[in-house]
């Protein structure tokens, strides 16, 4: 046995939880069943043993596992580790069937508790730049809602779901697939630091792990299930972040997914999400917080089109407002012509649309009042503001 594994050195089931982010991959099935059957020391000294044919996947680790070193490294870059149990460890882990064996983490933040108001944002790594924009002011608007911004840091949505949430002040936490001390991609190296400024950034692996293909897979179960729930920004058809989404609806989440153009490729996940009801659809922070926020105080606003003078307005009182000229009036004779209505009917909608300043005598006769000349001017102008020609 190896000096690492001495039983002196495994007293602790904090020691042994770190020794197991080194010895089992991610989301093993086997070492979550020995841990829990036996504790984490005594499931450690059981894998060094090899006495059960099972166990033998661990011994290769185990004969260089060095856990003193990692803790070293951990020490150089401020890692702290965090165990099931302890008041920082995210409670939505425990949903998981294989939850991490323990975290190592980087940054000032309690992540405890910045998760218990979060929403994940994800996407596509090779993002449209309108995926970008709609991921950075998604992030924006949530963290200015005080959501914690949950990411991957990956190139794409990730990057731009951490960039949105630092621009506005609001946490963030990075879930590497790799050790802490170990940005990834490289060139986000700065996009990382600055997080573990101001945010957290974990990661379930000993420091010095490398990121693989398996390891980013079981890094989405933690992103899909620390916090409340996840927006897909873009996604294609077969992607990592379909794959954290449908983990996320496994587990109670909530799932919402922003559409894209439907000839673009790297929104077709998020329209099948939609379509098959695994996701919700939401165009902006205002929907996505209320889809994932608290129930009654995260409404977003009711969206309405553009009011007109004589909405609400029955069909009779509609017709004769739109029989009535702009500029001179007529008489109650021909209003009834044009509009179809009899002369009595005309006279008594006149009188309402009067009161409601949508009419108005002119002489000796009626055109449209006030209130319908002012919506006409305010539309115009609105329509110049955004570059639009008035008609």
């Amino acid at each position: 046995m190896s000096a690492p594994l001495r039983s002196s050195l495994l007293s602790q089931d904090r020691f042994a939880r770190a020794a197991w982010s080194r010895v089992a991959e991610p989301g093993d099935q086997v070492a979550t069943r020995l841990i829990r059957s036996h504790g984490p020391v005594a499931a450690l000294l059981l894998a060094a043993s090899g006495a059960e044919q099972n166990v033998q996947r661990f011994l290769p680790r185990l004969e260089v596992l060095d856990v003193e070193r990692d803790l070293e490294v951990g020490a150089k870059f401020a890692a702290r580790v965090v165990c099931p149990g302890d008041p920082e460890w995210p409670q939505g882990l425990d949903d998981l069937s294989a939850p991490p064996y323990c975290l190592w983490i980087r940054g000032p933040v309690d992540v405890a508790s910045s998760c218990q108001r979060s929403a994940a944002v994800v996407g596509a790594r090779s993002a449209t730049a309108y995926g970008e924009m709609v991921a950075t002011d998604m992030a924006a608007g949530l963290g200015e809602r005080r959501f914690t911004i949950i990411s991957g840091a990956a190139f794409g949505i990730d990057a731009a779901a951490h960039r949105g949430a630092l621009a506005t002040g609001a946490t963030t936490i990075a879930v590497l697939a790799g050790g802490v001390e170990r940005p990834y991609p490289s060139s986000h190296a700065a996009l990382i630091a600055r997080i573990v400024e101001v945010g957290a950034v974990i990661s379930e692996v000993a420091p010095g792990s490398a990121p693989t293909k398996t390891r980013f897979l079981q890094r989405n179960r933690m992103i899909a299930t620390m916090g409340r729930g996840t927006v897909v920004v873009e996604a294609g058809l077969r992607s990592g972040s379909l794959n954290t989404a449908r983990i996320a609806a496994d587990h109670g989440r909530v799932v919402a997914a922003v559409p894209g153009p439907v000839t673009s490729m790297m929104s077709a996940g998020c329209h099948e999400a939609i379509r098959s009801g695994m996701a919700q659809l939401v165009t902006d922070a205002a929907e996505a917080a209320e889809a994932i926020g608290d129930y009654g105080s995260d409404l977003a606003p009711v969206r309405r089109g553009p009011a007109f003078a004589g909405d609400g307005l029955d069909e009779p009182a509609a017709r004769l407002l739109s029989a009535l000229p702009v500029r001179k009036g007529v008489p109650v004779s021909r209003l009834a012509v044009s509009s179809g209505l009899s002369a009595s009917e005309v006279r008594s909608l006149l009188g309402r649309l009067d009161l409601s300043a949508l009419a108005e005598r002119h002489g000796d006769g009626w055109r449209q009042g006030p209130a319908v000349r002012k919506a006409r001017v305010d539309g115009d102008r609105k329509r110049s503001e955004q570059g639009e020609s008035g008609c």
